[in-house]
């Protein structure tokens, strides 16, 4: 099996499918989230895997929009991965790494390590990546350029880069959330490895034009069968300004009465209801 993930080597998104799928599984690394969801629609791959949210920076919109407008990928599974930021240069600046005149990483990596950057390197300057593994890569290609990069202990290794700062990310409970996407809704994930910690269904609801109190009525929808929601956010339509759609994610697997019967309510109230998926979660 072939499975497309945000490259390149030494991502986070590298690191969750390492540690998530068996060693038979090809891993092929691609530059864009959009690349990793096309490879499998193309059928170069045969599942996708791609940041959906952390813990710091919120949703990671690119992905919800894409899974939303551009593609008819479905969500399969789910890996929570907990993010520790490592501050690493070429082995030649391990012993002078102090006088480095620039860090280099992705903008969330950079985010995420605020609080040790203003105190202990007030005045360097801060250049932003494609991803923490793009700049880990850059650094262990051109040695003679006096920077430092952002990115995890895969990256170390990956790109023989030395770690002169464990840890230096500003929250102990920083995880990221990665999606498992398939053409078949009904592919199963089955891993025994790792911790399962739940099942989930994620919807996308759109609300019917000047409906007083939609939002109410779409909400009650839930309560009343005692669907737990973990998780509304509303993202634009791109139909027009204030106009929004809703990504709910319900603590629950689809099942035969529950939840049909609320996405039945919603179609009657004349909401639009598009199943992005029904997924067993996992945590590394």
């Amino acid at each position: 099996m072939k499975i497309s993930y945000l490259g390149p080597k030494a991502t986070f998104t590298h690191l969750a499918v390492s540690k998530f799928f068996e060693n038979d599984v090809k891993l092929v690394p691609y530059r864009t989230i959009p690349h990793v969801m096309d490879a499998v629609v193309k059928q170069e791959t045969n599942i996708a895997v791609v940041p959906l949210e952390n813990a710091l920076e919120g949703s990671v919109n690119l992905t919800i929009d894409y899974l939303i407008h551009e593609n008819t990928l479905h969500i399969v599974g789910e890996i929570v991965v907990p993010i520790k930021q490592h501050l690493m240069v070429h082995p030649c600046r391990k012993d002078d790494w102090k006088k480095i005149e620039k860090v280099f990483s992705h903008s969330h990596a950079i985010a995420q390590c605020h609080k040790f950057l203003h105190e202990h390197m007030p005045d360097v300057s801060i250049e932003y990546a494609t991803s923490t593994g793009a700049a880990a890569e850059y650094i262990h290609q051109h040695p003679e350029e006096n920077m430092a990069v952002i990115a995890n202990e895969l990256a170390a290794k990956e790109y023989d880069l030395a770690i002169v700062k464990y840890n230096i990310h500003d929250y102990d409970y920083n995880h990221t959330r990665f999606v498992i996407l398939h053409p078949d809704q009904d592919f199963q994930i089955e891993n025994n490895h790792h911790n399962k910690v739940g099942e989930k269904t994620t919807l996308v609801v759109t609300l019917p034009t000047d409906h007083v109190g939609a939002l109410h009525q779409v909400l009650s929808a839930f309560a009343w069968r005692k669907l737990n929601l973990s998780k509304i956010e509303s993202r634009p339509m791109k139909t027009g300004l204030g106009d929004y759609l809703f990504i709910i994610d319900i603590e629950s697997k689809m099942d035969d009465v529950l939840i049909p019967g609320a996405i039945q309510e919603l179609e009657a109230l004349g909401c639009g209801v598009k199943i992005l998926g029904s997924f067993p979660a996992y945590k590394l």
